[in-house]
């Protein structure tokens, strides 16, 4: 928020400089971003009036004038601009001025005329861009006043960065209510008085939305001039508020929304058929706006309707139909309290801002509407005339004031200062809240311009800004020093994703919010959680799954010519899930769990001379994670399982220690098809909170005895899987102490006969085992002895038959 300092001090006039009054602003949280002069630093120039003009006798566009400067003796000033003309007051650098940066005037000869001073542009004096002539002052300006005083360009800007809460500070009024409870200086209102009210002309108003409008009030004004001139004093305010200068009804209601921070509307009341209805809009309908856009309303934007037809968005901006124009006689001042839910966020639904928007979806003051109504009456009736009628205040639904309370000792133990009560009492009065205290407790009703206090905190808060944060003790909190160490095997994000690094994965950062497509398609969620408010409308539901995400960086970058990519993210996903309690980073009914996921597409290595190239398969991506788990690879499982976004005969569900934890496998040849990849990506997905740990390092003395290696081949029915073989080895050595000379067990051939395969004849493996004793040499009989066993196990279990 923008503003110019003299106008602050109209309000309240602390004894305080500039810088001090900024700091005492920036303390209580009213950031003053900015401050900076009205105008560039210039002397000399002064208020100069032209008595005459002459066209210069050897040059087409320079002009002779004779000006008077105050000093009782004509000055003969040479001048190019074209709106030079007798009788115009505008800025004169006498002989010896600086103009901004730093030029000195002095006497010059113009085509052989001399010139003794300079009449100056708005450009000239750095005031603004407008360089297209003289810089034409009120006609009621003194003769000789210094240009500064005269305009007061000893002013300065002030800009505010408020926080979204203090909506009662988006106005002069409401900063000066702030700087009035910091220094205790008198605040000063505008006057407001009841204007006479000379006509009887009402307009019906139909409130048919209580939960849309909790207050309307508005009265009828004839016999306007709105091509009246908006006061100099007025403009001058409005511009260095930001605001562009317009007509005089439409700067006077601009006046008031800045001054007292109630936006208005204006309406053309010959331009209204019948009265006026205050409603929710109907789908379909649609309006101009004061803008030139054309929009469609839905049903849950808030409307002022003249019949059927619509005239303007409730609390947001104003329709073309019933504008005010140049032409305008009479009209109907609105101001009204809309409840800030009816219209948070629907300007930005239609990709523009207003000033009321801003304004009303925070909360504006609901119990001055008459006082701002008469202000506002009063200023048009000074600018444009005309004849006032009574006003009709309508309250329908307003904001219940509930009692906040805060305890004194909860305030002393938050701010670590024992503020007096008397003090406390003192700070809520200079803010003007309505309180009792009983007991230590203080009960406070906030005012209705303060939709900021609701709990304990907020008048916590309070106490804080107006008590001071620089008298708080700067004092760090006292408490035992307790050294925490994480465990050993414990893995974190960072840690993952290096080893995700160091297998030649690109970390990749995805929206949580995907495609409602993506997740029925990729998840088989068919009940996603959905967004309120998304930020794109293809951007709708919470991701239950990461495959997609990969998927999708995956075709971005095969669209533009990359042959190889290796992509993985970390990052959590959001299903329902009634088991869930409220909790850290979860609310009840929806799991956050982190998980992470790889994708893997085109050659398996880089391309060189020295390996054929490969397309990179499930085996490759497989053998990554094994390197993800470490020494827990040997507790991991694949077992043959289908997942929505996976091939039905390529992919697996990793499960670790008896625990699914994860998919792995080619992708669907469908979901290939429809990102128009020329080969399958391979990806896995795993929880992070089941591989976060790691096996820690048991170092054990290494044996001197040599190993000795065995083959075993055996045929077995074509539908026995090797996992279940290796569980029966891995039970029976387990089981038996002989066995544990058993070191590890590996398949290294399968073989079918082709003749037989398609009638699912037996198939033969061979497996290759490392025995090795601690502290003797394996003889052959031992050997045999143990593989005779193992063999005996699969026969049992499984009909194994061994190859001869």
């Amino acid at each position: 928020m923008q503003f110019p300092e003299s106008w602050l001090r109209t309000f309240v006039n602390p004894d305080l400089s500039t810088d001090e009054l900024s700091h005492r602003l920036t303390m209580a949280g009213l950031e003053v971003e900015e401050t900076e002069p009205v105008a560039p630093p210039f002397s000399g120039i002064v208020v100069a009036h032209i008595v005459d003009v002459e066209k210069h006798p050897d040059a087409d566009k320079l002009r002779v004038c004779r000006v008077d400067d105050g000093s009782g003796q004509p000055l003969q000033i040479v001048c190019g601009a074209p709106n030079a003309a007798a009788g115009l007051k505008v800025p004169l650098a006498r002989l010896g001025a600086v103009l901004p940066g730093g030029m000195k005037i002095g006497k010059a000869k113009m085509r052989g005329v001399e010139s003794f001073g300079m009449l100056c542009s708005a450009r000239e004096l750095g005031l603004s861009q407008d360089h297209a002539g003289l810089l034409e002052l009120d006609a009621g300006a003194t003769v000789g006043q210094s240009l500064r005083e005269a305009l007061d360009l000893d002013d300065t800007l002030f800009t505010l960065k408020l926080t979204p809460n203090r909506a009662d500070c988006l106005s002069i009024l409401g900063v000066a209510r702030e700087v009035a409870a910091l220094t205790g200086a008198p605040l000063a209102l505008p006057e407001a008085a009841p204007a006479a009210v000379e006509i009887d002309d009402r307009l019906p108003v139909d409130v048919q939305a209580p939960d849309l409008c909790g207050r309307f009030g508005g009265r009828v004004i004839r016999g306007v001039n709105a091509r009246a001139r908006t006061p100099d004093w007025m403009v001058a305010r409005l511009e260095r508020a930001g605001q562009r200068s317009v007509s005089a009804l439409v700067d006077i209601s601009n006046y008031l929304m800045l001054e007292l921070g109630r936006p208005t509307h204006v309406f053309d009341l010959q331009r209204i058929q019948g009265g006026l209805t205050v409603r929710w809009a109907k789908q379909g309908e649609k309006l101009e706006l004061l803008n030139g856009q054309t929009v469609e309303l839905a049903p849950d934007v808030g409307i002022i309707a003249a019949g059927e037809i619509v005239e303007s968005m409730a609390g947001i901006m104003g329709g073309e139909a019933t504008a005010v124009t140049l032409d305008t006689t009479d009209i109907y001042v609105e101001a009204a309290f809309w409840w800030p839910d009816a219209i948070m966020g629907k300007a930005r639904r239609y990709k523009f801002s207003s000033e009321a928007s801003h304004r009303f979806e925070r909360g504006v003051d609901f119990q001055n509407v008459v006082r701002d109504l008469e202000r506002i009456t009063s200023l048009i009736l000074q600018v444009c005339g005309g004849k006032a009628g009574p006003i009709d205040d309508q309250v329908i639904n307003l904001p219940e004031r509930k009692p906040v309370q805060m305890r004194l000792q909860r305030c002393h133990r938050v701010l670590g200062v024992p503020v007096e009560q008397a003090e406390v009492e003192r700070i809520f009065d200079s803010l003007d809240l309505s309180w009792e205290c009983r007991d230590g407790i203080f009960s406070v009703v906030p005012p209705s311009y303060r939709f900021d206090i609701e709990i304990e905190e907020d008048l916590i808060e309070e106490v804080a800004r107006i008590y001071g944060f620089e008298r708080l003790p700067d004092e760090p909190p006292r408490a035992r020093a307790r050294m925490r160490v994480d465990a050993e095997n414990l893995r974190g994000p960072h840690a993952l994703r290096h080893a995700m690094a160091a297998m030649d994965y690109q970390e990749v950062v995805n929206f949580s919010f995907v495609q409602e497509d993506w997740e029925r398609e990729y998840a088989g969620n068919a009940d996603p959680i959905r967004l309120l408010n998304p930020i794109a409308s293809q951007l709708a539901v919470m991701r239950s799954s990461l495959i997609a995400g990969l998927v999708d960086n995956i075709r971005h970058n095969a669209n533009r010519k990359q042959p190889r990519v290796r992509v993985f993210e970390l990052g959590r996903v959001f299903y329902r899930d009634a088991s869930v309690r409220n909790g850290e980073l979860a609310v009840a009914g929806v799991a956050q769990p982190q998980r992470l996921a790889g994708a893997a597409w085109g050659p398996a290595l880089e391309e060189q001379w020295g390996v054929p190239t490969r397309q990179v398969d499930f085996y490759d991506v497989k053998k990554d994670v094994e390197t993800l788990l470490g020494g827990r690879a040997a507790h991991l499982r694949c077992e043959s399982a289908e997942h929505p976004a996976l091939h039905p005969g390529r992919s697996a569900r990793l499960v670790l220690e008896g625990r699914a934890v994860g998919w792995i496998g080619e992708l669907h040849p469908r979901l290939i098809q429809q990102a128009d990849l020329a080969h399958a990506p391979v990806v896995f997905e795993v929880d992070v909170q089941a591989i976060e740990t790691q096996l820690m390092p048991h170092p054990r003395e290494l044996s001197r005895q040599p190993v000795v290696v065995r083959d075993l081949a055996f045929w077995v029915g074509a539908n026995v899987l090797y996992q279940d073989l290796l569980n029966t080895l891995t039970q029976t050595i387990e089981s038996d102490a002989t066995l544990g000379i058993i070191q590890d067990i590996r398949l290294f051939d399968v073989w079918r006969d082709p003749a037989q395969a398609a009638g699912g004849g037996d198939k033969s493996m061979a497996l290759r085992f490392w025995l090795q004793d601690d502290q003797v040499t394996l003889d052959d009989a031992r050997v045999e002895q143990c593989m005779n066993r193992l063999l005996q196990a699969l026969v049992d279990a499984h009909g194994a038959r061994q190859r001869a």
